[in-house]
């Protein structure tokens, strides 16, 4: 599967067409809405690394992503906006509540452990209840936003937590070496807001944005990211289209030095070459 990956192989979307009753071949125009959608729920598998086609090394977080089943439909006239709400994860019924078994049966589907709306700008009318959003409505190229929850890092001082550098350990200092110090003047008595002290660490939702996607694979529904998302393995991402403008970045390769032959050029050398 990592092999297909580092292959870097062009994706072929599945034809978009379906014979009706008349023998006519039409265009799945549900299916066009969903890519629309550019929003969707998965797994943090892993990092491994692939090789460009100028052979630099490009680090990618694998993400197992969709496909995620449309629960609910919402419109402007019923809810006050629109958005599609999507699932992902196995779930028992014994592990969910009444209400939202009834809330996944209403659509004929089966629980799932977790629900997250994305905002639409106008109602899909072509997208039901039901429908699945696969990993195809993203291709390489696009820019991304992720979001999860980091890693749980539990109680810890503030060495750790806030990079303090702790005590002196000579001049009488026995057993101090990470203590916080002190925590305010004599006045105004108390402890002013906002100090730094020991506390929970990590377990925080985080947005790493404009992440670019390297490859999709359809099949195995992979999605390979360039760069780390948040959180630990097989944890939660919500993958949305990126908020934020993205500049082309232009990657020059030195001569010789990216083939492992020769000495790399010298800056006047690059100066005089740009001239």
């Amino acid at each position: 599967m990592i092999d297909q990956i580092k292959d870097n192989s062009a994706v072929q979307d599945a034809p978009d067409s379906v014979q009706n009753a008349s023998g006519l071949v039409e265009e799945k125009t549900s299916k066009e809405s969903l890519k629309r959608l550019k929003g969707l729920l998965g797994t943090k598998i892993g990092m491994t690394r692939i090789f460009g086609k100028n052979g630099e090394v490009i680090p990618v977080t694998l993400i197992q992503a969709g496909p995620c089943p449309v629960v609910q439909v919402k419109d402007t006239s019923n809810d006050g906006y629109n958005a599609l709400q999507l699932a992902w994860g196995d779930c028992k019924e014994k592990n969910i509540s009444r209400p939202m078994l009834a809330h996944f049966k209403k659509v004929n589907l089966k629980p799932y452990r977790h629900l997250k709306e994305f905002r639409i700008e106008e109602k899909l009318d072509e997208v039901k209840a039901g429908d699945e959003i696969k990993v195809d409505v993203f291709s390489p190229g696009e820019y991304v936003d992720i979001s999860g929850f980091t890693k749980g890092k539990g109680f810890q001082g503030v060495v750790k937590r806030h990079n303090f550098a702790g005590g002196p350990k000579t001049h009488g200092q026995s057993n101090r070496y990470r203590s916080p110090g002190a925590i305010g003047a004599q006045r105004p008595q108390r402890v002013k807001k906002g100090t730094r002290m020991a506390g929970h660490m990590g377990y925080r939702w985080k947005t790493v944005q404009k992440l670019e996607i390297v490859n999709v694979l359809p099949e195995h529904n992979l999605l390979a990211v360039r760069g780390s998302a948040p959180g630990p393995n097989n944890n939660l991402l919500v993958i949305k289209k990126t908020v934020k403008k993205v500049r082309e970045k232009k990657i020059e390769l030195m001569p010789g030095k990216a083939m492992g032959k020769g000495k790399a050029p010298t800056a006047k050398a690059m100066r005089k070459k740009k001239k």
